[in-house]
């Protein structure tokens, strides 16, 4: 078999590549009457490292040849209206001894397979204005008519205009494909037109006019551009189209015969620059990486100029005996560089000869060789020179500076890397080998001992020894773009664990990014009939009090008490609960969470404070994918059965968590408030849960779907309304809703701490266990600090209510209630004066603080209130 290469070759940029067509012809030798022409095609791609253009692949489509002339009329990218993807197309023709032409139109994809669109006859050459859009489609201009053909016709249409060129052919917003060509004016007898556009029409004889292809409308012309250019203009490219108000507003270029492109804004020249070379051709755009527009003039000559615009159109640069110029990405930085391919007749290879810039920092050439202008004065070489140097030496500090600072965050980040690895390592009961100082390129500051020290052993086998059986269950849910992540815990874990919280932590040896997973945590408790709904998360806590305690050790004050979140007393059903965000974790699309949960634990010791002791948890493990994301696996399902929301207890839980509470309290003085529940059942299609019917869930559809509502009466007319909502913005949807019914003198307020009477109720019972604690504290015998609450020195001795009723019933009887009682205070004045050894007067002294502390935090929420 013998090939044939042609000389005729085709260039297109499709993603950063080059794509290269050529026809071969391939001519069987024992049978010469059969010939066969193939299309040809090789993706380049540019290599940064090499800086040459390398092929990717190649692919072919066979053709019969015998007794046609087969030519590439051209080539371009166009959108399949199939698919909506835009595939490089090519147009072949075929062209018989009969001058019968046909022409193919073939889709390139990806797999470099070449697919026939559609194809056609015609009696004679497609050579003027020949287009691409949508489809794919073909639009060309003959005998100054329009005709054009797409693949879900297959049949050639024609429009119903006369024109002598089309200039551009693109989208239009609300209109479609639209041409933009020039005609002769029609000068109807009855013109709406104002006169100015009738005699401009008249004066120069033509006219631009636009042409919607799918409805088959004509668009004014002196939205473009006056009439007065029409016979000038060459090409054109829209750069801007939007609708505002109705009117179409149109911001582009043209070229015209004079030499010069123009700058349109609604129909009215904005800028004009004067070009360098003559007879320009066609303009195309490039945007740059610093978002600067690039017009690029091709002229017939082979020249190439490029246009920028900012405070005026100036000429940038330009090139000679350019074969080909093209606009992609070819560096793969994210913005278009322009590919010049220029002439070189010594090398077959159509990329020996290229430049690559987007005149800043890209600046990629092969074969061309560039004269450097030397200044003859040798002043101007002095000043260069020095100016060189100088450049040069701040160029290498600067560099330090990066090697330093580059240096200093590797470490940080080799720092927190194996602080991971050791958690991970503790947390599994595994012996973790920290590096030394001169594996980590470190100078130690003390010798390094292989062996270390007894008391850090001992604290790490303490600390590895993690309790058992804290945790019952341990589930996932995705809310929206949150993963929340819960641990159930059992009915011991309130025992003896306070100060709960967890952490993420990825399972994969991953050098490059922190294993620690940012996460935001909450305590959500429910009591048994599940009516109420307390979420503990880091609150504002009361400015500090200053106190004064004459400790040995101030640190144990600190130890007893640290900064932290807002203690909470867990009774019944527990969960605590990590909320993070998902889209980073799909980045891997598979991961593996460990999950831990970190707590502290009080130890009593001999007649000496209670010592506060960190423990970590390992819950379990998790796989997260993308793929099981993607089929709901984790999606939370508030079914609407009947007249109740079957939620699972998880998915609810999911739903606070990622929620905000908002209470508010609802005071009316007129009426009553029947319409907030008519309301919520109503507009807001809410139904409550199958597990509680005081909260409801919304199945509303829109931004407040999700919602969960508490609301309470305290009386027919007042209320407090709790919403647990996703952000402000449904909060405010949800309140723009509730005023519309109700009654007009309704007061309505924002609960910043909590409903009033719940905080009260709490401050009573924190008054009340501060007052049990001062009576147990100065009321007991040195080993009965906590279990001796009665009165008096002897255990037992008590005055029941029956026995001081009947006392009271005579005058003796009151004289000897006085003389008991009497007794009964010296007795208690003498208990006072018991003396109590250092240790245990700090114990109950941080005893009566800590009960202080919660009285007065709780005040303070309900002044906020």
């Amino acid at each position: 078999m013998k090939m044939l290469l042609s000389e005729q070759e085709q260039f297109l940029s499709y993603n950063g590549e080059v794509l290269i067509f050529q026809l071969s012809k391939t001519r069987q030798l024992e049978e010469t009457a059969d010939e066969t022409m193939n299309l040809c095609v090789r993706r380049m791609a540019f290599n940064r490292d090499t800086k040459l253009f390398v092929e990717k692949s190649s692919g072919a489509f066979s053709m019969r040849a015998s007794h046609l002339k087969i030519e590439i009329v051209c080539s371009s990218c166009v959108m399949d209206s199939r698919t909506g993807i835009i595939l490089p197309c090519v147009l072949v023709k075929k062209k018989k001894r009969n001058n019968a032409v046909k022409y193919l139109l073939l889709l390139l994809h990806n797999s470099n397979q070449f697919e026939q669109s559609f194809h056609f006859k015609l009696d004679y050459e497609l050579k003027e204005d020949i287009r691409f859009f949508t489809g794919p489609s073909v639009l060309w201009r003959h005998a100054n008519k329009l005709f054009y053909i797409s693949s879900n016709t297959c049949t050639v249409l024609s429009a119903p205009i006369q024109l002598s060129s089309v200039v551009w052919t693109g989208e239009i917003e609300d209109e479609g494909t639209v041409i933009l060509g020039i005609r002769t004016a029609c000068l109807p007898e009855n013109e709406d037109e104002d006169e100015f556009s009738t005699s401009d029409r008249a004066i120069w004889g033509s006219e631009f006019f636009g042409y919607a292809i799918e409805t088959q409308k004509m668009l004014t012309g002196t939205c473009f551009m006056p009439h007065a250019y029409s016979r000038v203009v060459s090409s054109v490219y829209v750069c801007k189209n939007k609708i505002l108000k109705k009117r179409l507003q149109i911001s582009l270029v043209a070229i015209t015969q004079k030499n010069q492109l123009i700058w349109f804004q609604d129909g009215l020249p904005k800028g004009v620059c004067e070009l360098p070379y003559e007879k320009p051709c066609s303009v195309k755009p490039a945007v740059t990486n610093s978002n600067d527009l690039l017009l690029i003039v091709s002229f017939a000559s082979g020249d190439i100029c490029v246009v920028q615009r900012r405070d005026s159109l100036q000429v940038a640069s330009k090139w000679q005996k350019v074969k080909s110029v093209l606009v992609d990405d070819f560096i793969g930085s994210g913005s278009e560089q322009l590919l010049l391919l220029f002439e070189d007749e010594s090398n077959a290879d159509p990329l020996s000869t290229f430049k690559i810039t987007d005149l800043g920092d890209v600046n990629y050439a092969r074969g061309i060789n560039y004269k450097r202008d030397v200044p003859t004065a040798e002043g101007l070489q002095e000043n260069g020179l020095l100016t060189v140097r100088a450049l040069e030496t701040r160029l290498q500090a600067g560099c330090t500076s990066i090697q330093e600072l580059q240096q200093h965050l590797g470490l940080k980040r080799r720092v927190i890397l194996e602080s991971c690895r050791a958690l991970i390592d503790l947390v599994e009961e595994r012996n973790h080998i920290l590096p030394t100082a001169k594996e980590e390129g470190l100078v130690s500051l003390w010798d390094d001992v292989e062996n270390p020290p007894h008391s850090l052993n001992k604290e790490t086998s303490l600390a590895s020894r993690v309790p058992e059986h804290f945790t019952e269950k341990l589930w996932q849910r995705v809310v929206g773009d949150s993963l929340v992540v819960g641990v159930k815990l059992t009915e011991s874990f309130c025992l003896s664990l306070s100060d709960v919280s967890l952490s993420l932590v990825m399972d994969q040896d991953s050098s490059s990014i922190s294993p620690i997973i940012k996460c935001r945590n909450k305590i959500i408790k429910l009591n048994k009939a599940f009516s109420a709904l307390a979420i503990a998360s880091c609150q504002i806590e009361p400015p500090p009090k200053k106190m004064k305690l004459d400790l040995h050790n101030k640190n144990d004050l600190k130890k007893e008490f640290p900064k932290r979140c807002s203690r909470v007393q867990l009774d019944g059903a527990k969960t605590v609960i990590a909320v993070t965000s998902l889209s980073p974790l799909l980045a891997f699309h598979h991961v593996c969470c460990i999950v831990l949960l970190h707590a502290k634990k009080q130890k009593h010791q001999n007649d000496s404070l209670q010592e506060s002791k960190k423990i970590t948890v390992l819950c379990g493990k998790f796989l997260l994918s993308l793929e099981d994301i993607s089929n709901g696996k984790y999606s939370v399902k508030m079914i609407r059965d009947s007249s109740y929301c079957t939620g699972s207890m998880e998915d609810i839980l999911a739903v606070l968590a990622v929620s905000v509470r908002f209470s508010f309290q609802i005071v009316s003085s007129d009426c009553t408030l029947t319409p907030v529940n008519s309301w919520l059942l109503g507009e807001m299609e809410c139904t409550p849960f199958k597990e509680c019917h005081d909260n409801i869930f919304c199945h509303k559809a829109g931004n407040v779907y999700g919602t969960v509502f508490n609301w309470t009466l305290k009386n027919p007319c007042e209320g407090v309304l709790t919403l647990f909502c996703r952000n402000l913005t449904v909060l405010f949807q949800c309140l723009h809703s509730l005023t519309r019914v109700l009654p007009p003198n309704c007061d309505v307020k924002l609960l910043r701490s909590g409903s009033k009477s719940v905080l009260t109720e709490q401050l009573a019972l924190a008054l009340e266990r501060e007052m049990l604690t001062l009576r147990s504290s100065f009321f007991s015998k040195e080993s009965k600090v906590e279990n001796n609450l009665t009165w008096g020195t002897e255990p037992g001795k008590k005055i029941s209510d029956a026995s001081a009723a009947s006392l009271l019933d005579s005058e003796e009887g009151v004289q000897q209630f006085r003389k008991k009682f009497q007794n009964e205070r010296e007795e208690s004045v003498l208990s006072m004066n018991q003396t109590l050894n250092g240790a245990l007067y700090q114990e109950v002294a941080l005893k009566i603080v800590e009960a202080q502390l919660s009285s007065d935090t709780i005040v303070w929420r309900l002044s906020k209130s």
